[in-house]
């Protein structure tokens, strides 16, 4: 891995990382429907402008369903359910739930028999959900989250889980540019008469629309052109590691704007973390028959 790879992956978790607190600010002023709105509108422009720089190839008009299923699962409901539950939880606990993603990633290919589960890999589900108990348990009853809100966080981080088994599955070998372009666009044209239909916004100050401006543009267009750039040249597993750094990066951004967090909060993170290391462990390679 190169200094450059290194460099655009400390980036991409700081990018990555910044979204829970600025997912907080824009839900300040603007409603939940409205923040994913607005982060899918302003990624897809960056997006685009680098599809047309780039010369990319948007993906087949035959692969709309999977297309739109991703969609929605990746963007419309998680960007939508994390600014609806961080009214209710503080954007460092919401960082940490989003680490729940792999572990209910792995669970899903359990379920549909796509992977075994080893033993590390079982004791890491375990830690990992132990870790998020301890970190909600913390929040709690520091009065800095509610139960409804961690389940749609919850919930947030689960459809995250079921966009990249749908996306596995289906979307395999396709330009990565174009497929985000198409998945955040798909994710406007979704969102925008549900908007409109909704609660409005009222009367948003410059914090709010500098929030939801650098979320979109920033932690959505520019941390998916880092992300694919990066699988181009590194393994998915380096670039994986990227999760690792985004509950720490909650945790900083969070305690910059104020927030606070409890002792068993901060013990949950360190759980949660050695739960991602144990699922993420390779597999022993099996001796060769005598």
């Amino acid at each position: 891995m190169t200094r450059r790879d290194l460099s655009e992956m400390f980036l991409l978790s700081a990018f990555w990382g910044v979204s829970f607190l600025l997912i907080k600010w824009s839900g300040e002023a603007f409603p939940p429907l409205w923040v994913a709105l607005l982060r899918s509108f302003f990624g897809a422009l960056v997006l685009l402008l680098a599809l047309r720089l780039g010369r990319h190839t948007l993906p087949p008009l035959r692969l709309w369903r999977p297309l739109l299923l991703v969609a929605l699962f990746n963007n419309v409901i998680p960007w939508t359910f994390f600014a609806w539950g961080e009214q209710t939880v503080s954007s460092n606990i919401a960082a940490i739930i989003n680490a729940t993603t792999p572990l209910f990633a792995l669970l899903i290919g359990l379920g549909l028999r796509e992977r075994g589960l080893r033993g590390a890999q079982m004791a890491g589900v375990m830690l990992g959900l132990g870790g998020v108990a301890l970190t909600v348990s913390g929040g709690l009853g520091g009065g800095h989250a509610t139960p409804f809100g961690v389940l749609i966080l919850a919930l947030a981080s689960l459809g995250y889980a079921v966009a990249t088994t749908i996306a596995k599955r289906t979307l395999s070998g396709l330009n990565p540019v174009g497929l985000a372009t198409t998945q955040l666009a798909l994710s406007s044209a979704l969102l925008l008469p549900l908007a409109l239909l909704g609660a409005q916004p009222a009367a948003p100050d410059a914090r709010a629309w500098g929030s939801v401006i650098f979320l979109g543009v920033v932690g959505s267009g520019l941390a998916y052109l880092l992300y694919y750039g990066l699988l181009a040249r590194v393994s998915p597993t380096q670039v994986t590691a990227v999760t690792y750094a985004l509950p720490v990066w909650g945790l900083g951004w969070g305690a910059l704007a104020g927030e606070s967090l409890g002792l068993w909060s901060l013990l949950g993170v360190a759980v949660v973390l050695s739960g991602l290391a144990l699922i993420n462990l390779p597999a022993r390679p099996r001796p060769a028959p005598a």
